[in-house]
């Protein structure tokens, strides 16, 4: 696996913080709680404050200066002069960490510290203990084996994650009834991962909430494994320097990406 190892030890110690922090939570009561409302307007739940913490604590403990993005707190500086920008979701699939549904994960994605490029995407799976992680230019791996994409190209034989429920459903109807299976597994970075090994082969988000901390990561690993990712209209996904700011994605194994937009097309 030739990526930066310095990264992916950093990485792996933010997610062994993250994975003790939570542990005791998982499939809890108390670990739902509604704390406060995160930096990215959404509701922070007890574990979700549980990972980031721990994560902080570790980041800390790094020595070098660091500029974090988290879907919790916002923004902070570790140190001055940022050499590396984090952007982190401490804890995404919070729902099925809570509810003891074994699919949630710490998504970790490094960049510059303008963040005008993501250059290391790591997403650990907390309930298998699976490694994705990508560096710009050197390929995706699953725990340290090189991954790709399906190769699949006819629509009628895909599996696609696909989240437009509620007033958005109307949209993703044509799809639905134009690939042969569907799933909705509630974490997003795992899901684009997913698309990146070849399980899933697209994932489809048209509700307009997905966050730079949700899919930093993931982007760059399904990108690194020979998947597309764009916006609705098919232009280059562009994550702004923004926690809060929110966008559509079609994330494919490259086959048939036009295919889906038309079929999602607003």
């Amino acid at each position: 696996m030739q990526i930066d190892t310095g990264l992916l030890e950093l990485c792996e110690r933010v997610s062994a913080a993250s994975y003790e922090a939570v542990k005791d939570l998982v499939g809890t009561c108390e670990a739902y709680t509604t704390l406060y409302i995160g930096a990215d307007g959404t509701p922070t739940k007890l574990i979700d404050d549980v990972s980031e913490s721990a994560i902080f604590r570790e980041l800390e403990k790094d020595g070098r200066s660091m500029r974090v993005i988290s879907e919790e707190f916002g923004e902070r500086i570790i140190g001055c002069d940022p050499e590396i920008t984090v952007v982190m979701d401490p804890l995404d699939g919070t729902h099925n960490a809570a509810m003891g549904i074994p699919f949630y994960s710490v998504s970790v994605a490094i960049a510059n510290p303008c963040l005008s490029g993501i250059n290391f995407g790591y997403v650990k799976d907390f309930a298998t203990g699976d490694v994705y992680c990508a560096e710009l230019g050197k390929g995706a791996y699953l725990n340290g084996q090189r991954i790709n994409t399906s190769v699949k190209s006819d629509l009628m034989d895909f599996c696609v994650s696909v989240y437009g429920y509620h007033p958005h459903v109307n949209k993703t109807t044509n799809l639905c009834q134009a690939v042969r299976r569907i799933r909705i597994l509630g974490c997003v970075s795992l899901e684009l991962c997913y698309v990146a090994c070849g399980k899933l082969d697209a994932f489809v988000d048209i509700r307009g909430s997905l966050r730079l901390t949700d899919v930093a990561a993931g982007k760059l690993i399904l990108e690194e494994a020979g998947g597309l990712v764009s916006d609705e209209k098919g232009c280059k996904l562009v994550l702004r320097d923004d926690v809060v700011n929110r966008v559509y994605m079609v994330a494919t194994n490259g086959k048939s990406h036009q295919h889906i937009l038309d079929l999602t097309g607003r």
